[in-house]
């Protein structure tokens, strides 16, 4: 035998000996039981794979243990609490290569409770605008008189009598949360109250918030072409209606409406958006704008003189009685001299001013700041030269004084002598 056939052959037994994967998801589901149960009850599932031109047997697993039952059914005898945990199953089938095994279901978590009361409620999300129903179901089923229905620990609904179903019409975010239920019954002259352990609802929309992806630097993409992909989760009841979907440039829809969640487009600048739309249902949701070839979110610059009838002073205003100076223009005689005057107006406190600023929000550095604060800098720093103007005004007054006083001496002396 030529040895290089020979390594071939010995290289290529551990590729068919190896099971490879089918493109097939197995689905598991609850042919009877509940999601939760008491402990001592049975449930049975069942495994379906999505294909009938093959034969395929079935295998069990609880959370990453694989079971011992095989078959389509899993019947679960009396359960115990500590069979509580996620189902799921695959099918498997031989073939000249191999095992074939498709992907693994989805998990289907069972409860198991030992206590006296269940809140039951769907294991499935609920959508918005549906109805829930639950029930307040207590082992051995005794004859009820009274059902509470608390979400996160108060109290949303009551009710008298046999009847252990609640129903919540019109679902909204609002209903979504932690559910339980207290259940009263009497028996041999005793009256029994139980409260369930919790359940959790989750509300969920029909159609998620659409996700826009711009996809431009791809070897797949023509150079003048851009691919724009709506990304969304579609939560509706099988069968699900169709769902449309519309892209948009500058709100200008582009082209008709795709079953598909991609279209290529032309490569521009612009603001992008898609929409998905389910026409049976009603129901429709945009995405948020993405921009593509220019910038993102441009600020609006506003005339300073716009800017200045909505800012507020930085520093108080220079006629303020604190930082006002007197007129020199007017004095009176009870002013003192005018070499006080001119040095009480000045500011000493800097700090003042300086927490002014702070307690307001800075300027940002883009922008100039309000002419107010300008007009008053200015004034403060125009104060040096009111200062001189004030003393050259008292130097001159004084020579005047001086003058006549020495003219009114000299007049004394003349009248004495």
């Amino acid at each position: 035998m030529n040895p290089v056939i020979f390594l071939c052959v010995l290289s290529m037994l551990p590729q068919l000996g190896a099971p490879s994967e089918a493109p097939f998801r197995a689905v598991v589901e609850m042919v009877s039981g509940d999601s939760r149960v008491f402990s001592g009850e049975t449930v049975r599932l069942k495994c379906s794979v999505p294909d009938v031109r093959s034969s395929w047997s079935h295998l069990w697993f609880r959370g990453s243990e694989q079971l011992p039952q095989r078959g389509q059914f899993l019947i679960l005898w009396k359960m115990k609490v500590q069979e509580s945990g996620k189902y799921y199953c695959e099918g498997v089938r031989d073939s000249q290569v191999g095992d074939i095994k498709t992907l693994q279901s989805l998990p289907l978590e069972i409860n198991v409770d030992g206590g006296w009361v269940i809140l039951q409620v769907p294991p499935e999300p609920s959508l918005v605008s549906d109805t829930l129903k639950v029930m307040c179901r207590a082992r051995g089923k005794p004859p009820l008189h009274e059902v509470i229905l608390y979400k996160d620990a108060v109290e949303v609904m009551r009710q008298n009598g046999l009847n252990p179903y609640f129903y919540l019409t019109n679902l909204t975010h609002e209903e979504q949360g932690v559910y339980s239920c207290r259940a009263s019954w009497d028996i041999a002259r005793r009256t029994h109250s139980v409260i369930s352990a919790d359940a959790s609802v989750q509300i969920l929309d029909v159609l998620s918030l659409p996700v826009l992806e711009i996809v431009a630097d791809s070897d797949l993409i023509p150079a003048n072409k851009m691919k724009l992909i709506c990304h969304l989760q579609y939560n509706a009841r099988a069968p699900a209606p169709p769902i449309n979907y519309y892209f948009y440039k500058n709100d200008n829809r582009l082209g008709t409406a795709t079953s598909e969640n991609h279209d290529l487009v032309r490569r521009t600048p612009g603001q992008y958006s898609c929409r998905a739309k389910v026409p049976v249902l009603g129901v429709s949701r945009w995405s948020e704008l993405e921009s593509f070839g220019q910038a993102k979110g441009p600020g609006i610059m506003l005339h300073p003189d716009l800017r200045l009838r909505n800012s507020r002073p930085f520093v108080p205003s220079i006629s303020s009685p604190q930082t006002s100076r007197p007129r020199a223009a007017e004095p009176t005689e009870a002013q003192p001299s005018l070499h006080q005057s001119t040095q009480t107006p000045t500011f000493t406190e800097p700090t003042e001013v300086s927490s002014i600023q702070t307690s307001s929000p800075a300027p940002k550095p883009s922008q100039p700041a309000p002419s107010t604060l300008q007009s008053t800098v200015q004034s403060l720093s125009q104060t040096p030269a009111l200062v001189n103007i004030f003393e050259e005004l008292s130097d001159e007054t004084s020579a005047e004084s001086d003058v006549s006083w020495s003219s009114g001496g000299s007049a004394e002396s003349s009248s004495g002598s």
